[in-house]
């Protein structure tokens, strides 16, 4: 008897399961961060605020980057074996994956390159004032740019938990003959976007409404655009 998670099938599945897992792991601090630490940093008094970053974003930035880190890698590898579960890239599922898969790759890198580098300044300059030394002069520029490139990444969380759920359970219809025009325009928005968190404004992403808002509006601007292109 063959059991059935030693086969390509099986190890698909496998698969599926940690990148949910990683993937719960990642969204769930990146949510934390923006919904509820922030809440509460914007409101608490400075010695409160400079333990939180000594002491609790080290533990929760290790967590969050590393639940990134293996989201990212068991996302690759069930691209990797999807053809076995019966999945192609070429067809409407890789058109709704890969579109999921484009943020989620975006936020990876925001995660390692953008975030984590900002973030360890700012935890660094807090440890720096508690004992008494100089502040670091690019500190409050490092948190600001951390803060920037993690509400995009929240904007991108809400398109890339849509698609990557819509690419096995929403049955649009899509024309897969002639996809550049697509894949055009959706890379034309990403950019824009993308390029915004390198060294933009918050804008409506300033509060916690205002990004999820923007989230919603960007999954139904890609959802149309996956109608009408395709």
């Amino acid at each position: 008897m063959e059991l059935a998670l030693f086969n390509m099938i099986g190890i698909h599945f496998v698969l599926k399961w940690l990148h949910i897992f990683f993937g719960i792991l990642w969204i769930g601090h990146l949510y934390y961060f923006n919904f509820t630490q922030g809440a509460f940093m914007s409101q608490t008094d400075a010695p409160a605020k400079s333990q939180v970053q000594q002491k609790l974003l080290p533990i929760a930035l290790w967590w969050f980057r590393w639940g990134a880190m293996w989201t990212f890698v068991t996302g690759l590898a069930m691209l990797h074996t999807a053809s076995y579960a019966g999945f192609s890239i070429h067809g409407d599922w890789g058109i709704k994956i890969l579109t999921g898969a484009l943020f989620g790759i975006t936020m990876w890198f925001n995660v390692w390159f953008i975030i984590w580098p900002a973030q360890k300044i700012v935890i660094q300059n807090a440890k720096d004032v508690a004992e008494g030394k100089a502040a670091h002069p690019g500190a409050v520029a490092a948190g600001a740019r951390a803060l920037l490139a993690s509400r995009t990444n929240t904007l991108f969380s809400i398109p890339m938990l849509f698609y990557m759920v819509a690419a096995a359970h929403l049955p649009i219809v899509i024309d897969t003959s002639n996809t550049m025009a697509y894949w055009v325009a959706l890379l034309i928005v990403w950019g824009v976007l993308q390029l915004n968190a390198f060294k933009g404004k918050l804008g409506p992403m300033t509060s916690v409404n205002g990004v999820i808002s923007c989230g919603f509006g960007l999954t139904a601007v890609v959802y149309l655009m996956m109608e009408i292109l395709l």
